[in-house]
């Protein structure tokens, strides 16, 4: 599991040690990801099943994507698909992904690179390896967030951002037992390179057999800890966790996990990607690829979409045009 890796974690900046007075979250809810598959038929584990919305909230959906070896001919992506009201997080640990849209933006992303497309008022979009590898094959694991927009942004231009696995903030532990990759939002005072509209943090933990993390966590946000690959324990209360499991946290200042001394030869370390956010709090109606507050406005979605109005396949592939500006 490369993503962004370092030679040496004793040379980057480290958590602060938190004193025992600290309130640890405990685990409110532990879940087992079902296995499925989507667009063309590759596999992925649905993260968020069987957790309520408003435990969830800015985020509504979390798919891991692989962890697969393809052969040659196998690699598969999603047909083109319309979004509208909210925002995809996708992040490639092993691998490459190429995205196009409607509005001629999109790339390349690979091994730790995250695209963040903004979809806004709405778009046409299509997810695929590229063609080199469908002929080789090869490894493929990442993951897609989708992360709600607030009402006043639902319907915001269009926008990406590229964001490469070398502009994440790095840094470790006190003891350097652990490597963590701040994507967006802020980790003791570091912060990542992603913009967001509500106050979140995203962030990729590689944790050492046997070491444990302790890691500072604002307590207005939510914090859902999903594991990528490995066995360990967290929360407060120290529970099990295992490969396609997520934890979800009750109040608290700081998250505490730790990985277990011995791991399985397919993942040695313990993987995590952990995020939390400033909930929105504003009516939910989400019904496949559009994500909107109320039934009408779900409606008014498809018919738009329907009506061309979210744009038109291109003839061609169009070549990356890279972000399309700041935020607000």
């Amino acid at each position: 599991m490369p993503a962004i890796t370092v030679d040496n974690v004793l040379v980057l900046p480290r958590l602060p040690r938190l004193d025992e007075s600290t309130a640890f979250r405990p685990v409110r809810r532990l879940t087992t990801a079902p296995s499925g598959f989507e667009g063309e038929g590759f596999p992925v584990r649905k993260a968020f099943a069987g957790v309520p919305m408003s435990e969830l909230d800015p985020f509504i959906m979390l798919d891991q994507m692989g962890e697969v070896d393809y052969a040659p001919g196998e690699p598969k992506g999603t047909s083109w698909h319309p979004h509208r009201g909210f925002e995809t997080v996708t992040y490639i640990i092993d691998g490459i992904f190429d995205h196009q849209d409607s509005h001629g933006g999109g790339g390349t992303i690979t091994n730790g690179d995250t695209q963040w497309m903004t979809a806004g008022s709405g778009l046409l979009h299509i997810e695929a390896p590229p063609e080199h590898l469908v002929v080789s094959g090869g490894l493929f694991h990442g993951t897609q967030l989708w992360v709600n927009l607030p009402r006043a942004a639902k319907m915001s231009a269009p926008k990406y951002q590229d964001i490469r696995g070398n502009q994440a903030a790095l840094l470790t532990t006190p003891d350097g037992g652990a490597l963590i990759r701040v994507i967006a939002g802020e980790i003791a005072g570091h912060q990542g390179p992603g913009s967001t509209y509500t106050p979140i943090t995203v962030t990729h933990v590689t944790v050492e057999p046997g070491a444990q993390v302790d890691l500072p966590w604002r307590s207005d946000f939510n914090a859902l800890v999903y594991v990528l690959g490995g066995r360990g324990t967290v929360g407060a209360n120290g529970r099990s966790v295992r490969t396609g499991q997520l934890a979800v946290h009750g109040p608290g200042d700081a998250l505490r996990f730790k990985a277990n001394a011995r791991q399985d030869g397919r993942n040695p370390t313990l993987d995590l990607y952990i995020m939390g956010g400033l909930p929105i709090r504003e009516p939910v109606a989400h019904y496949g690829p559009f994500v909107m507050n109320t039934r009408d406005e779900l409606i008014q979605a498809f018919e738009d979409f329907q009506a061309g109005r979210l744009g038109v396949v291109p003839a061609e592939r169009l070549p990356h045009t890279g972000g399309q500006g700041e935020r607000p």
